[in-house]
């Protein structure tokens, strides 16, 4: 493994940005490598990488410069948050890694970068994303069930992007291949206070996917 060292309002509402003691003091996101088509998911990825920066709270990503993940990246960096890269070796010149993360770690696999993400964060936070996104949201939603961790887990499911996801989680359920507290893994929030308030909260969210 390579360590690098590198130093360096719309209708999404950054919500409350004064610092906070809790209990999470680094966040892992994940997120897509693309932008997608709705340019208001680019801005909610922008508002939850600056609310992360103004909460003193360390944001852990993918390492790449490109898609959501780069525009949540590059905004904590903007606003003076420290950001952590983890990228393994075969992406980088298909995700050229931003130039400005506080650290970049160069792995030698995605195993070892789903690790290495796992074993930093206090939590995770899901924001609109790709297939890549849902395999390491699954992941964590099953070693949460698995008992390998009980760290909390927030779909931000802006503007009902993740709603075939927990539509999906209802049908499994129903169908008897999970126990329905399989839902509890997990919370989902709407907004960037209802992400920060789940996290600390650590409860299930009420909402559902028809909400």
């Amino acid at each position: 493994m390579l360590l690098v060292a590198m130093n360096k309002n719309h209708e999404v509402n950054a919500g409350n940005v004064e610092p906070q003691v809790t209990a999470i003091r680094s966040l892992c996101v994940y997120c897509g490598s693309w932008r997608g088509i709705d340019p208001s998911l680019e801005q909610f990825a922008r508002t939850f990488g600056s609310a992360c920066a103004a909460r003193g709270i360390e944001l852990i990503y993918g390492g790449g410069g490109i898609g959501l993940m780069g525009t949540a990246a590059e905004a904590a960096l903007a606003d003076g948050g420290r950001v952590i890269g983890i990228m393994p070796r075969s992406l980088l010149e298909s995700e050229a890694p931003s130039p400005d993360v506080t650290e970049l770690v160069i792995v030698d696999s995605m195993h070892e970068r789903k690790k290495q993400m796992f074993d930093r964060a206090d939590g995770f936070v899901v924001l609109p994303g790709g297939l890549g996104t849902l395999d390491e949201t699954i992941e964590m939603i099953t070693w949460r069930q698995l008992g390998f961790h009980d760290k909390p887990i927030v779909l931000a499911n802006y503007r009902g992007y993740w709603n075939p996801l927990l539509t999906l989680f209802d049908h499994i359920v129903a169908t008897g291949f999970a126990q329905p507290d399989s839902h509890d893994l997990y919370t989902v929030a709407h907004s960037i206070d209802g992400i920060f308030e789940r996290l600390t909260a650590n409860v299930p969210s009420p909402i559902r996917a028809t909400a």
